[in-house]
C-alpha cells in the first residue's frame, strides 16, 4: 500500500508542478496582476505540499527531525486552502468583500497553523513513528492534531463549492466559468479525501482494520489535486481548448458530409466553386463550403425528387429512433433515387422543384450542419448511387 500512497503523492506533485510552470511561462505579460502572483503562491504551495508528502513517505525524517515532513506538509496544506480561497475571491468577489475576506481566510489560516505546531510539539511527535501521523495510533493529542488537520482542509471545500457555483452564475466571462466549474468539481472530490482520510482515521481510533480501504483517501486526493490544478491553469488554456473541440466537431463534420457531397457533385460539378482539396488548413472555410454546395446539389436535384414515395432500400430506422433521424432518412433516400432517376433521364410525375430545404433554417449554420450530417449519415448506410 505505501508503494500506492507514494505513486498519490508523486502524481499530485507533478501535476502542481506542471500547473506552476505553465503559469510561470506567462509572467511576462501578469508580472503586475496581484491575481496573477496569488495564483503563483497558491501553486507554489500546492508544489511544497506534495512534496514533503512525497518526502515523508521515503523516510521517517527529514533534515534529521523525525516526522518533520508531515509537519511542513500539514501546515503547508493549511496555507495552500487559505491561498487556494483568497485567489478565488480575487477571480470572482468585489474588491471591498475580496480584501475583508482575504483578511479573515489569512488569520483562521494562521491561527490554524499555530494551533498544529502547538499539538505537535505537545504530543512529542519528533520521536513518534512516523505511523501515528497516518491514524492516531490511539494518542489523543495525536488524533486531535489529525482531526484538525482534516477541519482544516474540509472546510475551505465545502466553501469554495459553495463560492464557485454562486460565482459561476454571476460572471458573463466564459473562460472563468469554465474554471469555476472545474473547481467545483475538484472541491467534491477533495472533500471525499477529507472524509475517507478522517474515517481512516476514527476506524483506527476505534481498532477497526478496513484494510485495502484505506487507500480510497490517497486515489480521491491525488485525483483532486490534478483536477484542481486543471481549474486554476483553465483561465490560459480553457479558452484554447474550447477552439480545439470546436475544430474537432468541425471536422468530424466535414468528413460525415463527404459521402453526400461528392454524390451530389459528381452528379453537378458546377456545385463547386473551385476544384475539390484535401487540405483542412482553412477549415471553417471549407465546412461552408461543403455545405453551401450540398445544398446546391440538392437544389439541382429537385426536378428529379420523387415526393409521392417514402423510405428507401434498406429499411427505414427502428421505432426508438427520433423523428428527426427519421426524416434525415427519408430525405436520404430520396437523394439517393433522385441521382438514379437524374443518371437514368427519367423525371418522375410529382416532383418538386421550387423552393427550399422543407423549411429548414438555413440562417442558423449550426443547425444546418447538424442536419445535414444527419442526412449524409443515413445517405452512406443507403450506400452510394451508382
Amino acid at each position: 500500500m505505501n508503494t500506492i500512497r507514494t505513486l498519490c503523492f508523486v502524481i499530485a506533485a507533478l501535476s502542481s508542478y506542471a500547473a506552476l510552470i505553465y503559469r510561470l511561462c506567462q509572467v511576462r505579460r501578469s508580472r503586475h496582476d496581484s491575481a496573477y502572483w496569488t495564483l503563483i503562491t497558491t501553486l507554489v504551495l500546492q508544489c511544497f505540499t506534495f512534496t514533503m508528502g512525497a518526502v515523508a513517505m521515503s523516510g521517517p525524517s527529514f533534515l534529521g527531525v523525525g516526522n518533520l515532513a508531515i509537519l511542513l506538509m500539514h501546515l503547508s496544506a493549511v496555507a495552500y486552502c487559505v491561498a487556494a480561497e483568497i485567489i478565488l475571491l480575487r477571480w470572482a468577489a468585489p474588491e471591498e468583500e475580496a480584501r475583508r475576506r482575504t483578511r479573515w481566510w489569512l488569520i483562521t489560516g494562521g491561527a490554524l497553523d499555530v494551533a498544529l505546531v502547538a499539538l505537535f510539539l505537545l504530543a512529542d511527535g519528533s520521536s513518534r513513528p512516523s505511523t501515528d501521523f497516518d491514524t492516531g495510533s490511539g494518542q489523543p493529542l495525536v488524533l486531535v492534531y489529525l482531526l484538525a488537520f482534516m477541519v482544516s482542509q474540509a472546510l475551505p471545500c465545502v466553501t469554495i463549492f459553495r463560492q464557485c457555483g454562486a460565482y459561476a452564475r454571476m460572471t458573463d466571462n466564459e473562460s472563468l466559468r469554465q474554471a469555476l466549474r472545474v473547481l467545483r468539481v475538484a472541491a467534491v472530490v477533495l472533500f471525499l479525501y477529507c472524509s475517507c482520510r478522517t474515517l481512516n482515521i476514527l476506524t483506527a481510533a476505534a481498532g477497526v482494520d478496513i484494510g485495502v480501504w484505506k487507500l480510497a483517501s490517497n486515489l480521491f486526493s491525488a485525483a483532486g489535486i490534478v483536477i484542481l490544478s486543471l481549474g486554476l491553469t483553465n483561465s490560459s488554456w480553457g479558452p484554447a481548448a474550447s477552439r480545439l473541440l470546436a475544430w474537432g466537431r468541425s471536422y468530424r463534420s466535414y468528413r460525415a458530409l463527404y459521402p453526400l457531397w461528392r454524390d451530389l457533385y459528381e452528379s453537378s460539378p458546377d456545385i463547386a466553386l473551385e476544384p475539390p482539396g484535401a487540405s483542412v488548413s482553412d477549415l471553417d472555410y471549407r465546412l461552408h463550403r461543403r455545405v453551401v454546395e450540398i445544398r446546391d446539389g440538392w437544389r439541382d436535384l429537385r426536378p428529379y425528387i420523387d415526393r409521392t414515395t417514402v423510405g428507401g432500400p434498406g429499411g427505414a430506422p427502428g421505432r426508438e429512433e427520433s423523428e428527426e433521424s427519421r426524416q434525415a432518412f427519408t430525405e436520404a433516400a430520396r437523394i439517393k433515387r433522385a441521382l438514379l432517376a437524374k443518371q437514368a433521364g427519367t423525371m418522375p410525375h410529382d416532383n418538386k422543384d421550387a423552393g427550399d430545404f422543407d423549411d429548414r433554417d438555413t440562417d442558423n449554420f449550426t443547425a444546418e450542419v447538424a442536419w445535414l450530417t444527419k442526412v449524409a449519415s443515413a445517405y452512406s448506410k443507403l450506400g452510394t448511387a451508382s
